[in-house]
């Protein structure tokens, strides 16, 4: 089991400011003296925050353990990487699931930053080329799985506050898993994307929030990324992303992890970007059960045009 501890924070700290963050927000000393997720959600949510402080890793260290198995049966067992922050208080659960032909492993940064601000994470490993909605149905009996006993995850996991996270068709697979009834807080989707006819007939069927956090359609167009706005009924909120590519909502990219770290299709700033968004946007969703928070902290960027195209319903 791996450790990230607190005072390796710091160095991680220099490392996201140089990547894109000019300055450390005065809140960010508050929170590295928090010592419980109840101690620091109540700070965040009192005080007014923007993107600038979730570019920063968060004040918990994170324990990680690689290939952990998920025993859905007793012939079904998946493999996913789990994330537990340190807290011994119980906390939300965020599930990552990767799109096509892609892997548990294009998430670890995103889970590795969610896990230091008091939210454990799991990315699971399905089958990368699809079906999408079996992938779905799958990921709605983990959901249920850990729902009745998480313990077979970690006893200090907040089974009411569960969040769903899914990239290109791993968000459709996310939406399909919540319209299948998954118990989960809702869902937030990077850049997704889907092909299956039937989608449309699951989007409708979702009674959850949801965020979806979208590339630059100059840069990059999803496959039908349209569908989830258009479908979903309410409860949905979408921002784009200047300048971002379909991979810059992966980090590592899945290219980077198999071409020794390089991918010229992303930048780091960008894939910070992405992370600094889902990580108010899961605050938002497991400490108020709403995307309002995170649309309050997005507030400057849609100023400066870093983020545009926001809509909600």
């Amino acid at each position: 089991m791996a450790i990230l501890r607190r005072s390796s924070l710091f160095f991680i700290v220099w490392l996201t400011l140089v990547s894109g963050c000019t300055r450390v927000p005065p809140l960010y000393e508050a929170s590295l003296k928090t010592r419980t997720v109840p101690e620091l959600q109540e700070l965040l949510l009192n005080n007014e925050t923007d993107l600038d402080l979730f570019r920063l890793h968060g004040p918990f260290a994170v324990a990680v353990q690689k290939d952990r198995e998920v025993h859905l049966s007793s012939t079904e067992r998946i493999k996913a990487d789990l994330f537990l922050s340190a807290p011994a208080e119980k906390a939300p659960l965020v599930i990552f699931l990767h799109g096509h032909d892609s892997s548990k492993g294009a998430h670890a940064n995103q889970a590795m930053h969610l896990a230091s601000w008091g939210m454990h994470c799991l990315s699971l490993q399905l089958p990368n080329k699809g079906p999408w909605i079996s992938n779905g149905k799958t990921l709605a009996r983990i959901v249920s799985l850990i729902y009745r006993s998480p313990e077979v995850i970690d006893s200090r996991i907040d089974v009411n506050k569960i969040i769903l996270v899914g990239h290109s068709f791993g968000g459709a697979a996310v939406a399909v898993a919540l319209a299948e009834g998954a118990p989960a807080a809702g869902g937030i989707l990077l850049d997704p994307a889907a092909a299956a006819k039937d989608v449309p007939n699951y989007l409708r069927r979702i009674n959850k929030p949801v965020m979806v956090l979208g590339a630059d359609d100059e840069v990059a167009s999803a496959r039908n990324r349209d569908w989830f706005y258009r479908f979903i009924r309410s409860g949905i909120a979408e921002v784009s992303i200047r300048d971002a590519a379909h991979e810059d909502a992966q980090f590592p990219s899945e290219f980077a992890l198999q071409n020794s770290g390089h991918d010229p299709n992303t930048t780091e700033d960008l894939q910070v970007t992405f992370v600094s968004a889902l990580t108010s946007a899961a605050v938002s969703l497991s400490a108020t059960g709403t995307f309002d928070y995170a649309w309050t902290s997005f507030r400057p960027v849609f100023e400066n045009g870093k983020f545009f195209n926001p809509k909600k319903k």
